[in-house]
């Protein structure tokens, strides 16, 4: 697995949904490919020295989002059937807590809803020039 994964205990996010956090956007972004084999639930608690079942827990909420398939004793695969469909919900989960993140730190700055809209819609006019 060319992902590189890692962990932070101190970020506040639980370590097994970091790990799906990573998973996916590694699926969405083409950096894991459809059909490649990811490391063995023990492989990946000792690669990231987490509990085994934490890593456990990472995949069967991977497996139920429809990014990775599960075979007994031969391992867990980035899923190939219906992986665009699945990246994409991927991308828009990951992206969906990344602006919950923002917005809730906007408000907690004080920021209005107007100024966190404004805000927003000049990040999209930056990105999305053509979309004007």
């Amino acid at each position: 697995m060319p992902a590189v994964l890692t962990v932070d205990p101190r970020s506040g996010v639980p370590i097994y949904q970091q790990i799906v956090e990573q998973i996916k956007r590694s699926a969405a972004l083409g950096v894991l490919q459809n059909g490649e084999q990811l490391p063995t639930v023990k492989q990946l608690a000792l690669d990231l020295t987490v509990n085994p079942n934490t890593v456990a827990r990472a995949y069967r909420d991977l497996e139920r989002d429809g990014v990775i398939e599960t075979a007994p004793g031969r391992g867990s695969f980035v899923k190939g059937d219906g992986a665009a469909t699945a990246t994409k919900a991927a991308a828009s989960d990951v992206t969906r807590r990344a602006v919950e993140t923002s917005v809730r730190e906007a408000k907690a700055m004080g920021l209005t809803r107007e100024d966190v809209r404004r805000l927003i819609d000049a990040v999209l006019d930056r990105w999305f020039p053509e979309e004007r």
